[in-house]
């Protein structure tokens, strides 16, 4: 069964974690702050890390951060666990790289099903990735599913982890009309389907890096009121 690190200051909170995804049948390993954290992933990486913004020694984003910018846990699940419920807080979070947002308080079994989608959608994606070209071109654009790299005019892209999830899936579908739904479902699953603003937000930032020299191929094309659309380009 995966492995999962806990990383939660409140020991009550903590406590109620460990048990219930233990009694699910997963490894867990808990910590009360970053450090013992950072020290311990340096030797083990696991399969998931559910991590709280708050904690006494650094702030959770920061740590999320320096998570994505190492190559040995650039693709580690992240959960984000916190008591802040702004519509800016979470599209902070998933911007840096979490790849879900779990708000206090909770139940047992809201933690355990976002830990199946998030597991489940990451499997999905690692597979579709699989099946497709190891090399995706387009005009300028250039995408490198196995190195997880995208380039424009053989520059590289510097992608928040969202944002290039969102590009891939739009490569692999290029053509075709993806709906919002279909979208949010895929990159955050079914409890963001209908979070069209957020999605807007992220689609923004996208479109803004592929940009060259100021100006813009238009490779996503939006469908007002139905979703976007990659774009074929000579």
């Amino acid at each position: 069964m995966a492995l999962i690190y806990i990383v939660e200051d409140d020991v009550n909170i903590r406590e109620i974690e460990s048990f219930a995804l233990k009694n699910s049948g997963y490894t867990i390993e808990d910590f009360a702050c970053a450090k013992d954290f950072f020290t311990r992933i340096r030797d083990k990486v696991p399969d998931l890390v559910l991590l709280d913004i708050m904690l006494p020694d650094e702030d959770g984003l920061e740590i999320v951060k320096k998570l994505r910018k190492k190559a040995e846990t650039r693709m580690v699940p992240i959960i984000m666990v916190t008591a802040k419920t702004s519509e800016m807080d979470k599209v902070k979070g998933l911007d840096i790289g979490a790849d879900d947002y779990l708000t206090k308080p909770f139940s047992v079994e809201e933690l355990l099903a976002r830990l199946r989608v998030t597991q489940r959608r990451l499997s999905q994606m690692q597979a579709e990735n699989g099946v497709q070209s190891a090399v995706f071109e387009n005009g300028a654009l250039r995408i490198e599913y196995a190195a997880g790299c995208a380039y424009l005019d053989g520059e590289e892209l510097h992608l928040t982890p969202i944002e290039y999830k969102l590009l891939c899936l739009l490569s692999q579908n290029a053509g075709k009309v993806l709906t919002h739904t279909f979208i949010t479902q895929k990159i955050w699953g079914s409890s963001w389907e209908n979070d069209i603003a957020s999605l807007r937000v992220f689609m923004a930032t996208l479109r803004k890096k592929l940009e060259k020299n100021g100006e813009q191929t238009q490779y996503i094309q939006t469908h007002i009121g139905v979703g976007y659309r990659m774009l074929k380009v000579e």
